[in-house]
């Protein structure tokens, strides 16, 4: 098979034949989209996950760091804010702070004005090593598109906002 062949079958098939064969009349065609979604994910997961093994972090890390990065200077948010840029309680920012703290690359500041907001800072430590790790982090997904011609990528950026939505909508979440 050639580079930019994609295979007429894959593991998905395989699957949805089984369910057909085991259960005629299952309607497992969402398994179509979102079983492929989700093996794609996976293999996204192993390949970041690469590149922030190098660096010394995981996702969860590299989550943080990246909001404070892209907040602009003075690179600084709440945990509230943190969370609803990642979509995490705030219970589980404050844990990821935590780590990010004790390897010296966020520290925590009281604002002066409300003692009561505490903000997440990058420290330098922390604004080398992410600005570091966004372009190995950027050229490795850059990798991944390689064989998905730029108007295929803009067509699936749209599937998978309708994707998001349908799923907030109907899920709740």
């Amino acid at each position: 098979m050639g580079r930019d062949r994609v295979p007429d079958r894959d593991a998905v098939d395989d699957i949805v034949d089984q369910w057909a064969r085991e259960w005629p009349g299952l309607d497992v065609t969402p398994l179509e989209v979102l079983g492929r979604l989700h093996r794609t994910y996976l293999r996204y997961q192993s390949a970041i996950g690469r590149v922030f093994d190098e660096y010394g972090i995981n996702m969860a890390s590299f989550d943080v760091l990246a909001a404070l990065r892209r907040a602009g200077k003075p690179y600084r948010m709440t945990s509230g804010q943190l969370a609803e840029s990642s979509l995490v309680t705030t219970g589980g920012i404050t844990l990821r702070i935590d780590r990010l703290e004790k390897a010296g690359l966020v520290r925590r500041e009281r604002d002066a004005e409300d003692r009561r907001i505490v903000y997440a800072e990058l420290t330098p430590a922390g604004k080398k090593l992410i600005d570091e790790i966004a372009v190995a982090h950027f050229e490795n997904e850059t990798r991944m598109l390689a064989e998905l011609p730029k108007n295929d990528q803009a067509e699936l950026v749209q599937l998978l906002r309708k994707l998001e939505h349908s799923l907030v909508r109907h899920q709740g979440g």
